[in-house]
């Protein structure tokens, strides 16, 4: 017989190793069976980067799937939604923008209304409330619906730290999730080239059956003891360096944006995410086009008088990812894994993905592992392709004159499975038959919204014949005009929302 698998050591805390433990032992029952034992180490004197304070949809059911309330996540991570992201300035750079709403298209699947919009950067206003719903600043629900509902979809906005909290406070009290603080002096190899063992400082050794790897840039096992190498991709990404600061609001009352804002400047991007009690901003660019002072100069002027007297964060790392993701008895999560820019928040993402993955298909013995650890390195690859492929389109369609945007558009700074899909797509619009996952991280729809916003219009009029609907897609936007306006009406502001959610939530 072969060996049982029985125990899962993470090493690592922060929101990857918090968040793989809960998805990991909820499935598995830890809390009820002796099946499955799920322990997490790590140490106290390793500060986590905790910037990835945006989350992706899939959040929503992964908070339900581990059993946390949403207005219980809300309380405690200062959380507020977020209904996709608004670009700015990232076509022309004269105040341009478009949004990436998390609500598909009205039609989506039945009628592309690309072929029918006559401006095309126009599309998201077009064929979706929710452009209009986030620049109103309005929530995606009203108070009478349930937690985890409404008509538009949403992610979150989060404290990254106080997310990580909650998530370990869950794992240890009602997943049984063992937690041990200390730090990682030596891991021992087995024979085969396994992890046999990792020594600590304090505490006896761990001896498991699988470690996931949650020890961020480092990535102490996968890349550090396995010398599983790293893939860069700086090639098609550029940036390397953030400035991250988080300001006050000026007032207490003052409105929550309900969508991340991501503005371009001559080199890079800043982010603005808001939460309850700030907001949480940053410069993401490229040291090869920017200095940090000029990074910090454009941060500032952006900010205005709500950054005197703060002092920026500054945090470098390199695009790209492990060739290999799971190997022997090893898999590495979120940033052992791979990192790129924080631009669509694929971060936490990757981190579900990879932690529900590992879940679902954790074997009962170690003999059939190899074959589990080729299919989620395959699924993972072409993940990152993927990522890769959908950021790179947010920059090189960009006619902003500046070098950094210039050098984005360069043919040998485009992935070819990019070039490949562009070259479809100059007929037609992207559809899910592009996407060969059943779960794709971007659907069509994220892609159609950031193509058509900025300005990319296939030439429809080569397959004219297939483009004769234009009645019905004229129903169709009539139909969205109708919904935005209900919804401008009934709709309560994002800020009044959490603040009278939450006043219930505690008297129920």
């Amino acid at each position: 017989m072969s060996q049982a698998i029985t125990k899962i050591a993470i090493v690592g805390g922060g929101t990857a190793g918090w968040l793989s433990a809960a998805i990991i032992a909820a499935h598995h029952k830890t809390n009820q069976t002796q099946g499955i034992q799920v322990c997490l180490v790590e140490s106290s004197d390793i500060p986590t980067v905790g910037v990835g304070e945006g989350t992706w949809p899939t959040m929503k059911n992964t908070l339900k799937e581990i059993g946390i309330k949403e207005a219980e996540m809300f309380a405690h991570c200062k959380a507020v939604f977020k209904q996709g992201g608004k670009f700015v300035d990232w076509v022309h750079g004269n105040g341009d923008f478009y949004y990436h709403p998390f609500t598909v298209p009205l039609g989506y699947g039945r009628i592309d209304l690309a072929p029918y919009v006559e401006d095309i950067e126009q599309y998201a206003v077009e064929s979706n409330f929710q452009h209009h719903v986030c620049e109103a600043g309005l929530a995606p629900r009203t108070i009478s619906e349930a937690e985890y509902s409404g008509q538009c979809n949403y992610a979150y906005h989060i404290d990254a730290g106080a997310f990580g909290e909650l998530l370990k406070n869950h794992c240890k009290q009602q997943l049984n999730v063992q937690h041990i603080v200390d730090t990682v002096e030596h891991v021992t190899l087995a024979a085969d080239g396994s992890i046999a063992s990792i020594e600590l400082a304090k505490t006896t050794p761990i001896e498991a059956d699988l470690y996931i790897d949650c020890t961020g840039f480092a990535s102490m096992l996968l890349g550090g003891k396995l010398n599983v190498p790293f893939m860069k991709m700086d090639k098609y990404l550029f940036n390397d360096s953030a400035l991250a600061l988080q300001v006050p609001y000026e007032k207490a009352d003052s409105p929550i944006a309900s969508h991340t804002i991501a503005t371009a400047q001559n080199a890079g991007w800043i982010w603005d995410i808001g939460l309850t009690h700030r907001r949480g901003t940053g410069h993401v660019y490229s040291s090869e086009f920017l200095s940090d002072d000029e990074a910090e100069q454009n941060l500032r002027k952006y900010l205005g008088k709500a950054a005197d007297g703060l002092t920026p964060r500054k945090i470098s790392f390199q695009s790209g990812h492990r060739e290999k993701f799971w190997e022997k008895n090893c898999v590495a999560v979120g940033m052992a894994a791979g990192f790129v820019e924080p631009l669509e928040a694929t971060a936490i993402m990757l981190v579900e993905i990879s932690a529900k993955f590992v879940a679902e298909n954790l074997p009962p013995t170690k003999a059939i592992m190899p074959t589990v650890a080729k299919r989620f390195n395959q699924q993972m690859r072409y993940r990152w392709t993927r990522i890769i492929d959908f950021l790179k389109l947010h920059y090189m369609l960009t006619k902003r004159p500046e070098p950094y945007w210039q050098a984005h558009t360069q043919e040998d700074s485009i992935p070819d499975s990019l070039k490949e899909d562009l070259a479809i797509w100059g007929y037609r619009g992207p559809t899910n038959s592009d996407f060969e996952s059943a779960v794709e991280l971007f659907p069509a729809a994220s892609y159609q919204y950031v193509l058509y916003g900025m300005g990319f219009k296939p030439d429809f009029s080569q397959q004219a014949h297939l483009y004769q609907q234009q009645q019905q897609a004229q129903t169709i936007i009539q139909r969205n005009q109708k919904i935005t306006q209900q919804m401008l009406q009934t709709l309560p502001s994002h800020r009044e929302y959490i603040e009278k959610w939450l006043a219930s939530a505690k008297t129920n």
